[in-house]
């Protein structure tokens, strides 16, 4: 065991160092032990003054409130008391009262706060108080495929700093394997809150090196693709499969796909600029041709409102706060010269990649990945917009290149094979059951299976109509419970064929199956969870608190997952 003032050198010592320092050290310390034969490093353990800290939450996915959750455990384990609150729940006058808080943020969209954090955020950024006695550190969750990568946090940490607080810890910027690096925040957390002056033992683990994978890009054939929608249907939903060499996946995962602008667009982009397509310029380090870089590496379309204000400012043209596409932006307040333009795109995010749940399955469509897409199409200023990537992939043609990357997803696995399942999945979030029963069948799994699907019309808009009935024909499927919405005078909807169900639900639920709901956030998944709770209210005779936290613990246990977008 290592003295305090050893301790303290090497703890400073190892805060200090950079990633390859630090794989340098762990390699020279492991050959070290080794050599010596020693036992393993033994935990830190220093003395907490601290004995009362919060942790807030901010989640769209639960990541965030599960390790706020975990800390808080381990927090307690060392005898320092946590409360945990999520953002949306947090009374935000106790806020100057707090003396030591810890933020778990994530970042969503286009750099912005989930909903459940936007309350929270909204406040910390108004003016008109400080937080002066207030000690802080903040842990940001994101994924490195998005430009604005942890965003969310990174501006909770510094306004933080801007009303007056101070850091315990440096912020924390954790990608979507969070786990090492997230252990290795609050270690330094417990560390920095540690005083040899106190009597109670705090028990810090030794830092890991986190691993640093980066994505792997596959680049495939595109081998089919069907539109799933019968003529006279008002959706374009495409069926795509691509063939890849070394491929893997998991049932639940999703598939990333990087968008091209359309070529249309760019080329008018260069004619109404004035600008030479064949000029070089530097973007994010690599050297790229102007007219490359406006069809494969910066978003054109729907701009935020920050980066239309950002185009204010270069012009000096008086733009209302809106989003607009960058054309429409040169259309309506046109720049100067072919530098200013340049100035414009070189400060432009690049292309988001989309996530698509994956609708094949590993054991069923072997060296393929299938996905699920609906041409979005809307309405701005009375002119029809289509969706940067599902416009894409409507237009993507049979035998071309496809590269794309796997998002993994922990949280949305099927459970053993012989545990019953009950999916909710109207629309587009019928790829991820799909994934799911081409896979039970595949393996002969002996689940029972429960699907609710629902669309507009049976006729045009059944998506795998063939697939669902072979399944329940063969028995794969045990029940399937369809609403078709237009299909009758009153609109039906899958939350709708759940209460109808009520009884068997419940008791397929209370007898230890898993609950999944795959789809649109809004508002299909919180009715889809609002009727949930109405139907375990009445079948257990509960309150509404009571089948709250009934769910709540079928979602620690892992039986209530929702993959919603």
């Amino acid at each position: 065991m290592l003295g305090d003032i050893k301790l303290k050198l090497f703890l400073d010592l190892l805060n200090t160092s950079g990633k390859e320092e630090l794989i340098w050290m762990n390699g020279y310390l492991n050959g070290i032990v080794k050599a010596q034969g020693s036992a393993p490093a033994e935990p830190v353990t220093v003395n907490a003054t601290v004995n009362k800290i919060t942790i807030v939450y901010g989640t769209e996915t639960g990541n965030s409130k599960r390790l706020a959750t975990e800390f808080a455990s381990k927090a307690k384990q060392n005898h320092i008391h946590a409360k945990v609150v999520g953002m949306d729940q947090y009374r935000l006058t106790d806020l100057a009262k707090e003396e030591y808080l810890l933020a778990i943020v994530s970042t969503h969209g286009e750099g912005e706060p989930p909903i459940a954090a936007k309350k929270f955020y909204d406040h910390i950024h108004q003016n008109g108080f400080k937080l002066e006695k207030l000690k802080y550190s903040v842990l940001a969750l994101g994924d490195t495929s998005y430009p604005l990568f942890c965003k969310t946090g990174e501006e909770v940490d510094e306004q933080f700093s801007k009303l007056g607080g101070s850091r315990i810890a440096p912020i924390q910027k954790c990608d979507v394997e969070y786990e090492e690096e997230a252990n290795s925040w609050f270690s330094n957390v417990l560390k920095n809150l540690a005083d040899t002056t106190s009597a109670a033992p705090v028990t810090i683990p030794l830092p890991v090196v986190a691993k640093k994978t980066g994505k792997q890009i596959y680049t495939g054939t595109v081998l089919t693709k069907i539109n799933l929608n019968d003529r006279g249907s008002n959706k374009e939903t495409w069926h795509i499969e691509i063939a890849a060499e070394g491929l893997q996946y998991q049932c639940g995962d999703s598939i990333g796909i990087v968008p091209e602008n359309p070529t249309c667009v760019v080329e008018e982009i260069i004619a109404v600029a004035k600008v030479d397509g064949t000029k070089e310029l530097v973007f994010k380090n690599e050297e790229v041709t102007i007219y490359d870089l406006l069809k494969y590496k910066i978003n054109i379309i729907y701009l935020t409102e920050r980066l239309v204000k950002q185009y204010a400012e270069i012009t000096g043209e008086d733009i209302p706060a809106t989003k607009m596409d960058l054309l429409d932006l040169l259309k309506i307040y046109p720049v100067k010269d072919a530098a200013q333009f340049e100035t414009i795109v070189s400060k432009m995010n690049a292309i988001s990649p989309r996530l698509y749940t994956i609708a094949s399955s590993p054991a069923a469509h072997e060296g393929e990945v299938h996905i699920l897409a609906v041409k979005d199409e809307y309405i701005i200023n009375d002119e029809k917009k289509v969706g940067l990537c599902t416009g894409y992939l409507s237009e993507v043609q049979i035998n071309t290149e496809q590269k794309f990357f796997i998002q993994t997803n922990k949280r949305f696995r099927l459970p053993a094979e012989d545990k019953d399942i009950i999916m909710v999945g109207p629309g587009t979030g019928i790829a991820a059951f799909r994934s799911f029963l081409s896979e039970r069948d595949a393996t002969g799994a002996t689940g029972k299976n429960w699907l609710f699907f629902g669309e507009q019309h049976f006729a045009i808009d059944f998506l795998y109509q063939t697939e669902i009935q072979n399944w329940f024909e063969t028995g794969v499927l045990t029940k399937v419970s369809l609403a078709f919405s237009r299909d009758q005078h009153f609109k039906l909807y899958v939350q709708h064929k759940m209460l109808q169900h009520a009884a068997e639900l419940y008791e397929w639920i209370n007898g230890g199956a898993s609950f999944f709901i795959c789809g649109k956030k809004d508002p299909m998944s919180v009715d889809v969870e609002n009727t949930l709770l109405e139907i375990i209210q009445q079948q257990a005779n509960k309150s509404l608190d009571e089948a709250k936290k009934y769910l709540e613990l079928m979602e620690e246990e892992g039986r209530y997952e929702k993959d919603v977008y």
